[in-house]
């Protein structure tokens, strides 16, 4: 048996994901939640009801040429940090899908934060895998979190300290605020990034920092007053991605200088950002996901379940 099977059901993406430890390869297939043209979001009990809407659907599609018995074992995220306490409902529900599958399979099953599978999934998209059993600073930035941690591999997890975040709106937030305002469609990080390569006059942007952490609610009024005064679209989803990242490079700075000179990561959604990606990989050496594996997937999932699993 040589394929490691992972689910996430985030609030906005239903994943599965197979990793095959024998080719190495990672096959994925994920769904966006549905989201009514104009809310910026959805209810836990929506996002519940779409999950086991559409988790049968994408289960089937990934298992539909293999033989089912080459399952090893079977992990999915069921919280969002790996702290006691963390907690969010729409979790259960590939929590609990991927335990009957593990029982019908008569295969180990195992349960890993969505964080974890964030960063998992990241130093398994760079090839940053030797950071599984060393120390580096993670970043997670995403509609849902805007945080550093100081990481600590243990092989088939990771230990998260939270060393910087947001003090009030999150990244993906603020980018999802800016793109309604503009009429783009949400999830807006795609079609903002579109419209901000448009743009070509010159922009500096100053947000407010408190030591290593970030305040961001600042950039949607800003984008809003630009609007008001009639600048051009290009110019406010440049100067909204332009915000966003002078307070990342701000609080990377800041941790650098107090933590010492230790490898970078960057993963979620936000980080997926080309002209933030560019920028960061020039400056700092970091390592970032592919796209595909920066935003919500379960694909660091299915790699924890393999490590996990070797390591038993």
């Amino acid at each position: 048996m040589s394929l490691f099977l992972g689910i996430d059901t985030s609030n906005y993406t239903t994943s599965v994901a197979l990793f095959d430890s024998e080719t190495g390869e990672m096959r994925q297939n994920k769904r966006l939640l549905p989201v009514r043209e104009g809310q910026l979001g959805l209810r836990q009990s929506d996002a519940v009801f779409h999950h086991t809407a559409q988790l049968h659907a994408l289960f089937c599609e990934s298992i539909k040429e293999i033989d089912p018995r080459q399952i090893a074992a079977v992990g999915a995220s069921f919280r969002p940090r790996p702290v006691e306490g963390s907690y969010m409902p729409c979790f259960t529900v590939g929590e609990n899908s991927a335990e009957m599958i593990a029982a019908a399979l008569r295969v180990p099953f195992a349960r890993f934060s969505h964080q974890e599978g964030h960063i998992a999934a990241a130093l398994f998209g760079a090839g940053r895998e030797e950071l599984f059993d060393k120390r580096f600073i993670a970043f997670h930035v995403s509609g849902g979190t805007t945080e550093a941690v100081l990481a600590q591999g243990s092989g088939s997890g990771f230990s998260c300290d939270i060393i910087a975040r947001t003090l009030d709106l999150n990244a993906g937030q603020a980018i999802d605020r800016v793109g309604l305002m503009l009429g783009l469609r949400f999830p807006c990080g795609a079609e903002l990034e579109k419209l901000a390569l448009q743009n070509t006059c010159k922009i500096k942007t100053k947000p407010k920092l408190k030591g290593c952490d970030c305040c961001l609610s600042g950039v949607e009024n800003l984008c809003r007053k630009l609007f008001e005064e009639g600048r051009d679209k290009p110019y406010i989803a440049a100067f909204c991605l332009d915000y966003i990242q002078t307070a990342l490079a701000g609080m990377t700075d800041a941790l650098l200088e107090k933590y010492g000179d230790l490898p970078l990561l960057y993963a979620g959604g936000v980080m997926s950002n080309i002209i933030i990606k560019n920028s960061f990989t020039e400056k700092y050496n970091a390592s970032f996901a592919p796209p595909a594996f920066s935003a919500d997937n379960a694909a660091g999932t299915a790699f924890l379940t393999f490590k996990k699993f070797l390591g038993d």
